[in-house]
């Protein structure tokens, strides 16, 4: 959802753009080809990778957004649980049975069909598929989202102006 931090240029960029999946529009499954495609979050479970899969094949260009794409962001924070033989065990036995801030008196882990499976960790988008471009941050900002965009639909990106990827 940070590419609604572009604020009111979202509205020009509509101008030359049509949005066929997002959580905007809730769409399931593609209509048809994309020329650029945005990501936003990593792959922590069977259903994300597919998906993730999908979108590749029908993106001429797909984008990285943000660090959870990038890196697995705070979600990968999972992965360095080193503990047991077993981690992704271990880290939902502390989420939903040992936290003091849960009630579970059955002490029973989810595990609805349901659910899509888990992965043994969370994955960085570009560990899945091919990333053509990574637009950093958490959140991006909404001008180095836009100036990407407005390069892209150009066809001349050329890279982030230095003056707007900076870590304060």
């Amino acid at each position: 959802m940070a590419l609604l931090d572009i604020d009111l240029r979202l509205v020009e960029l509509l101008k030359h753009v049509e949005f066929d999946r997002s959580p905007l529009n809730d769409l399931k499954h593609f209509t048809q080809r994309c020329d650029i495609g945005i990501i936003e979050g990593g792959c922590c479970n069977e259903e994300n990778v597919h998906v993730l899969q999908d979108f590749r094949r029908n993106c001429d260009v797909l984008i990285a957004l943000g660090q959870c794409a990038i890196t697995g962001g705070l979600p990968a924070m999972r992965n360095a649980i080193m503990h047991s033989d077993d981690p992704l065990r271990e880290c939902l036995e502390e989420a939903y049975v040992l936290s003091p801030y849960v009630e579970n008196a059955t002490h029973v882990i989810p595990n609805d069909p349901a659910l899509p499976l888990l992965l043994d960790k969370v994955y960085p988008c570009s560990a899945v598929v091919k990333i053509d471009h990574q637009i950093p941050g958490c959140a991006p900002s909404g001008d180095i989202i836009y100036e990407t965009l407005v390069q892209l639909l150009a066809g001349k990106f050329e890279g982030f102006d230095p003056h707007i990827v900076h870590f304060d």
